[in-house]
C-alpha cells in the first residue's frame, strides 16, 4: 500500500476497477463449472498502474466479492490470498527466467509477448497447484473426476486470458490516436457482456433445471400416491432440487409423528422420540447452528452447519415437517427457502390425501363387513334357524308321521346345502385378493390362464400405455368386475372368443372385456338384477361408483358382450 501512486488516468483506473468487480461477481460458465474472465483486466492494471496498485485493488475486490457470497470466513480469507500470492509468484518467476536467459533489446515485441505468456501461464499452473494442494489435505476426498473437471475448467479460462491480452498487445501497439477511458470501456465491453449474459444464462438454466427437477418430483408422487412406497419419489430429488446435503421428513397420524425419509448426511436413522414441531407453524432458518439450531439437529452429521424447518400445513392443519440441511452457514438464501416451502406443501396435498384414501379405505371395508353381516343375518342365519326348527319338528313327531318327516328332512338337507354353498361364498369373499399380493396385470394374467386351463376357452389379454399403481380398493373393483364378467361370459353367453384390455391412458384407466357370444337384453338383465342378491350387473355398477368409475355395458342379442370400465386415474 505505501507504494501505490495514481497519479493520471483517473476515469480509466475507476473503469477497470469497476469492470473487474463484474467479471469476479459474475463467473462465466464453462464446460461443468464456472470461471472469472478477470485476467486481461488485472494484466491491465498492472500494466498500466503498476503491481502495488494491482495487489491491493485486486486482494480487496476478492475480499468483497466473497463476502457478499456469503461464504465461509475460511474462503472469504483464503481466496484474495491465494489469487494473489499466485500472480506475485507468476511475476517473481518471470523476473528470474529473464535474467537467467536475457532477450534481445532489438526483439521487444517478442520479448513482451513471451512475458505475457509465462505470466499468464505461471499464474494458472500456481493457482491451480495451490487449490489442488488444499483439496489434497482436507478431510473430504478429492476424487479424480474432480480434479479434471477443475482442470479442463481453467484450461478453457487459460486459452481465453491468453488470447485476450495478445489481442490488447496487437491494438494497443497500433497507431490509433489518443488511448482514453473510451478505447478501454469498448475494448473490455466484450468481457462484461459475458460474464452478465454468462451469469444470466446460468441462473436461467439453474432455475429451469429446478422446475424440471419438481415438475418430475411432483409427477412421481402423484404416480405413487397410492402405494405404500410412495416416498421412494423423493429419493435424491431433494438434493438435486435444493442442493442439500441431508434430508428428513416426518409425518403427523394419529397425533403421532413417523419419520418416513431419511437422506443424505444423518447420524442416525432411528425415531428417537415424539418431536414437537409445533413451535414452528412457519419456514424457519437455522442459519449457524452454532448459534442457535432446531428440535432435531442431534440427527445431523456434526458438518451441518444450517438447516431450514418447513412445516407441511393443509387447511390448517400440521400433518408434516421437512426438515433439510447443508455444511456452510447462511447458505439457504431466500430463494432456496420459497423453494423448499413449495416442496412442502406439495407434500403437504400429498399427505393429506393418502390419508384421505386410507379413510375412505377403511369407511368402504367397514361397510362391506356390515353387508356380509347383513346377508349372513338374513341369508346363512335365517336358513340354519328354519333348518334347526325343522329337526326338532320331526323328532316329536317322527313316530306318528314317519313318511312326512322324511318330507322335513329333505326339505332342510336342501336348506342346508345351500347355507353351506353361501358360507363358502362368504369365505371366497374373505379372502384377500391377488392383486394384494401381485400387480393388477399379472393377477388378471394368472386368473384368465386358470380359465383357459378349466374350460378350453381362447381368452386374449392386452396392456397398453405405462402401468401405474393403483389403490387397494380400486384394483380390487377392477379385478372383481373382470372375475364376474368372465364368470358371465362362460355361463351364458356361448361364446368361443374372449378379449380382455387393460388401457392405461392419459387421465383414466380403461378395463374392456369383450365377447363374441349371444349377447342378452341389457334391460332384461337390469330387471332380473333388481332380484338378484349376487354380484350381478347391479352389484358392479354400484362398486364401481365407489371408486368414482364409469361402468358401460353393451349388448345385443346375437352379437355378443363388451364390459368396459373405466377408472379416473389418481
Amino acid at each position: 500500500m505505501f507504494y501505490i501512486e495514481l497519479s493520471h488516468y483517473y476515469i480509466i483506473f475507476i473503469l477497470l476497477v469497476s469492470f473487474l468487480a463484474v467479471t469476479e461477481y459474475y463467473p462465466f460458465p464453462v464446460w461443468k463449472g464456472f470461471t472469472t474472465l478477470s485476467f486481461p483486466i488485472i494484466f491491465t492494471i498492472d500494466l498500466v498502474y503498476g503491481l502495488p496498485v494491482l495487489i491491493v485493488v485486486y486482494a480487496l475486490i476478492v475480499l468483497v466479492v466473497n463476502i457478499l457470497h456469503k461464504r465461509p470466513l475460511r474462503v472469504v480469507c483464503f481466496n484474495p490470498a491465494q489469487l494473489i500470492l499466485s500472480y506475485l509468484a507468476a511475476k517473481g518467476l518471470m523476473v528470474l527466467i529473464f535474467e537467467a536467459f536475457p532477450v534481445s533489446r532489438s526483439i521487444t515485441d517478442f520479448a513482451f509477448i513471451l512475458e505475457i505468456m509465462f505470466v499468464v501461464s505461471l499464474f494458472y499452473i500456481i493457482n491451480n497447484l495451490l487449490v489442488d494442494i488444499v483439496l489434497l489435505i482436507r478431510p473430504q476426498p478429492y476424487p479424480f473426476a474432480l480434479w479434471r473437471k477443475k482442470t479442463l475448467t481453467e484450461l478453457i479460462s487459460f486459452v481465453f486470458s491468453i488470447s485476450y491480452v495478445i489481442l490488447l498487445f496487437f491494438l494497443g501497439g497500433q497507431n490509433r490516436g489518443i488511448i482514453d477511458g473510451f478505447s478501454f470501456f469498448f475494448f473490455f465491453s466484450p468481457l462484461i457482456g459475458l460474464s452478465l449474459l454468462g451469469a444470466s444464462n446460468s441462473r436461467l438454466r439453474k432455475e429451469k433445471n429446478r422446475l424440471k427437477t419438481l415438475f418430475s418430483i411432483t409427477k412421481q408422487l402423484n404416480k405413487q400416491l397410492p402405494s405404500k412406497d410412495w416416498v421412494s419419489s423423493l429419493q435424491h430429488g431433494t438434493k438435486e432440487l435444493l442442493g442439500v446435503e441431508a434430508t428428513l421428513l416426518w409425518i403427523k397420524e394419529d397425533e403421532k409423528w413417523e419419520l418416513v425419509l431419511v437422506e443424505g448426511r444423518v447420524s442416525r436413522s432411528e425415531d428417537l422420540a415424539q418431536q414437537d414441531f409445533e413451535t414452528i407453524n412457519r419456514p424457519t432458518v437455522f442459519p449457524d447452528h452454532r448459534k442457535e439450531f432446531g428440535p432435531v439437529n442431534e440427527y445431523f452429521e456434526e458438518g451441518l452447519k444450517t438447516s431450514v424447518y418447513a412445516p407441511l400445513y393443509f387447511e390448517n392443519e400440521l400433518v408434516g415437517m421437512l426438515v433439510v440441511a447443508r455444511s456452510r452457514t447462511h447458505s439457504f438464501n431466500e430463494e432456496d427457502v420459497q423453494l423448499v416451502y413449495a416442496l412442502a406443501n406439495q407434500l403437504a396435498v400429498v399427505v393429506k390425501t393418502r390419508l384421505l384414501i386410507s379413510e375412505q379405505e377403511k369407511r368402504i371395508v367397514l361397510e362391506e363387513r356390515n353387508r356380509i353381516a347383513r346377508e349372513i343375518h338374513d341369508g346363512i342365519a335365517q336358513t340354519l334357524a328354519g333348518g334347526i326348527m325343522k329337526l326338532e319338528t320331526v323328532k316329536r313327531k317322527w313316530h306318528l308321521a314317519p313318511e312326512r318327516s322324511v318330507d322335513f328332512i329333505d326339505d332342510s338337507l336342501g336348506k342346508l346345502r345351500q347355507s353351506l354353498k353361501e358360507v363358502r361364498d362368504v369365505i371366497y369373499a374373505l379372502r384377500p385378493l391377488p392383486t394384494e399380493h401381485v400387480s393388477l396385470q399379472q393377477a388378471i394374467k394368472k386368473r384368465i390362464t386358470t380359465l383357459e386351463d378349466e374350460h378350453g376357452l381362447a381368452i386374449s389379454f392386452h396392456v397398453n400405455g405405462e402401468p401405474i399403481v393403483l389403490a387397494n380398493q380400486v384394483e380390487k373393483v377392477m379385478f372383481e368386475t373382470l372375475q364376474e364378467s368372465l364368470q358371465n361370459v362362460i355361463k351364458h353367453a356361448d361364446a368361443t372368443k374372449i378379449e380382455v384390455q387393460l388401457n392405461y391412458q392419459t387421465e383414466h384407466v380403461l378395463l374392456k372385456i369383450k365377447d363374441n357370444g349371444k349377447g342378452f337384453s341389457l334391460m332384461d338383465a337390469m330387471i332380473k338384477a333388481r332380484n338378484d342378491a349376487h354380484f350381478g350387473i347391479m352389484s358392479m355398477n354400484e362398486e364401481a361408483k365407489k371408486i368414482e368409475a364409469f361402468l358401460q355395458i353393451e349388448s345385443t342379442p346375437g352379437e355378443g358382450t363388451m364390459i368396459i370400465l373405466k377408472v379416473p386415474k389418481p
